[in-house]
């Protein structure tokens, strides 16, 4: 028998279909440069909305064009896609400390961080009710502390259900100070911790620089110190609502820590720490 060589179909070797070519995906971006394979239009992508692409050619001229295949990037094609959402920057709470991922509300814990003033307690609040809220502490103010011991005696703290007070104006030798000495030295002094910042008012924790001033102004001791202040900025203090506007006015220049003063930021962080210790659930 001889090799017919010429019985062979030399095509059969080229029988099998072969699938469509599979085009790599490319992400858009901003400046890259797209060639349209239809009519050979070269442009730099400029903007993207609503699914199509603008694309900007050298002579300033823009044309929309589809997302998908049919382009070419450096001289090989390719599909264009949207780009990759941008993974979510780590939000930071005013107080200066990472937000926990949104999850449900903490239920709220037994202890308590009690507050002078109202003022004080807006103040605390906006910078840390964020951080309170994910530790599930509830924020109290109190009308003054001229009755503090019996305040503490009441709400009994324990291990498990501590009490923080922050108060205004706590210098040696000041009211405040005696008192808070006498909370410590009391009955429930383990489980109770006051601590205050050395300002006349929590106004004065608004850094100046804040509210675009260089110093808050010296109030002599014969005028009731809000009121001096309001007069030595030319606000209106008349009455207990031209106050209130004053301190809503400081209370906005306040964005998150840096615009307060180091003396507060220091105590109310103690306070937090000491009402969660060994909280945990």
């Amino acid at each position: 028998m001889t090799d017919d060589r010429y019985s062979h179909d030399v095509l059969a070797d080229f029988s099998i279909k072969r699938g469509p070519a599979v085009l790599p995906k490319v992400p858009i971006e901003s400046g890259m440069v797209v060639e349209v394979i239809a009519d050979g239009y070269v442009g730099a992508l400029v903007g993207f909305a609503n699914g199509l692409m603008e694309l900007e050619d050298r002579r300033g001229s823009a044309r929309a064009f589809p997302l998908g295949s049919g382009y070419l990037i450096d001289g090989v094609p390719v599909e264009l896609v949207k780009p990759a959402p941008k993974a979510a920057a780590a939000r930071k709470t005013a107080s200066g400390s990472f937000a926990a991922p949104e999850q449900r509300a903490r239920t709220a814990l037994a202890s308590r961080i009690y507050v002078e003033g109202r003022h004080d307690a807006e103040l605390v609040e906006k910078v840390w009710g964020d951080d309170l809220r994910a530790e599930g502490v509830v924020v109290e103010f109190l009308g003054g502390i001229d009755d503090l011991e019996k305040i503490v005696a009441d709400f009994a703290p324990t291990s498990d259900r501590k009490l923080g007070i922050l108060v205004d104006h706590l210098v040696p030798g000041s009211k405040e100070s005696r008192i808070a000495d006498a909370v410590g030295r009391g009955k429930y002094g383990k489980h109770a911790l006051v601590v205050g910042h050395p300002f006349v008012d929590v106004w004065q924790a608004v850094k100046p620089q804040s509210l675009g001033i260089a110093a808050w102004p010296t109030v002599p001791r014969t005028i009731e110190w809000k009121h001096g202040i309001c007069e030595a900025f030319g606000w209106p203090h008349e009455d207990q609502a031209d106050i209130a506007r004053a301190w809503q006015f400081i209370l906005s220049k306040v964005k998150n820590f840096g615009d307060l003063e180091p003396a507060l930021l220091g105590r109310v962080e103690h306070l937090i720490d000491f009402v969660t210790v060994d909280q945990d659930s």
